[in-house]
Parts: C-alpha cells; structure tokens; sequence
C-alpha cells in the first residue's frame, strides 16, 4: 500500500533546505529522474553555479521527504537571475499541490533576496500557472542542447525578463 499524507495534513511542510537534508533528496531525485539526470542540460547550468541553500526548500510529511526544490544563482548575459531546478515530488503526493508549493517557495524566496527573474527548464503547460512562459526566454542560450520551447522564465518584479539573452554562465562574485 502506498504511502500518503496524513488526512490531518492536507499539505506537506515546507523547510528551508538543510546540509542533513542531502541524502534524502539525492534519493528522491534518484527515484524521479534516474541516472539520466546527471546527462541533462540543467545539470551542466548546476555544474557551473552556485548553489544557494538559502532559497531552496524540502516539503516534509512528518519524518518523510515529499518533496524538494533547488536554486541556483546564475548569469544569463549581464543580468543575474536564480535557476530552478531540480523540482522533484513524490508520485503519491502530488494531488496536494506540493510541486506548486515549492515552486512559489522559491520563487516568494528569490524574489525577497532582490533576484528580478527565476530560470527553469520545464514544460510549459505546468509552469506557466506559475507565471513562467517561453517568449521573454527566446534569447536565453543553455550550455549544451536544449528545447528552446522548454526555457522558461518568470519575472519577479516589472520588466524582470525584458530584454534577457545571451549564455547563462556562472555570475560574477
């Protein structure tokens, strides 16, 4: 029988990230994307930048990992920006919404550190809830092959996403 959350916890808790953390979402992540995530686009962005703990959230159901979402400080030409990625929930709780949750999390928590735009690689249909989209993305070059329907970008504040392009890299300390 599958595991699900608590009838009396309609959703998970979401926590800031912590170092104790990592093993249980290297599992999780394991467990959503499989070994071909280490072959993805978003991976060699991750492999390039700086990870920042401080935005990204862990959804707990009691003593079990749920759920995980991960920021990345990024450069996409001139203008600094978060990454989000990698976003992983477990199958048995995603009609709580958690996804979403951990989604506006980090995008409410990118937004209050003075970020004007989040980055992801993602679907459309899903995200755009959220309020990423493709088009302001059209110029964002990824390191290495990607779909460039599925850059997707959302601005955290007003004219956030004008006139994005170039290569995402690594920020400037």
């Amino acid at each position: 029988m599958p595991m699900t959350l608590s009838a009396a916890a309609q959703a998970p808790t979401l926590k800031l990230e912590q170092d104790q953390d990592g093993a249980a979402i290297e599992v999780l992540l394991d467990h959503a994307f499989g070994p071909g995530r280490f072959t993805k686009v978003s991976e060699r962005v991750r492999e390039i930048a700086e990870f920042r703990q401080d935005l990204s959230f862990c959804a707990w159901d009691g003593g079990r990992l749920v759920g995980c979402v991960r920021m990345t400080r990024i450069a996409i030409g001139d203008t600094e920006a978060m990454f989000l990625g990698p976003l992983a929930v477990e199958e048995d709780v995603r009609k709580f919404g958690t996804g979403g949750l951990l989604v506006q999390a980090a995008c409410d928590a990118a937004q209050a550190a003075g970020f004007a735009n989040v980055l992801l690689v993602g679907d459309e249909p899903y995200f755009s809830r959220f309020g990423f989209a493709a088009a302001p993305a059209k110029a964002v070059r990824l390191p290495g092959p990607v779909d460039q329907l599925r850059v997707l970008v959302r601005a955290l504040r007003e004219g956030g996403a004008d006139c994005l392009s170039g290569l995402v890299t690594a920020p400037l300390p």
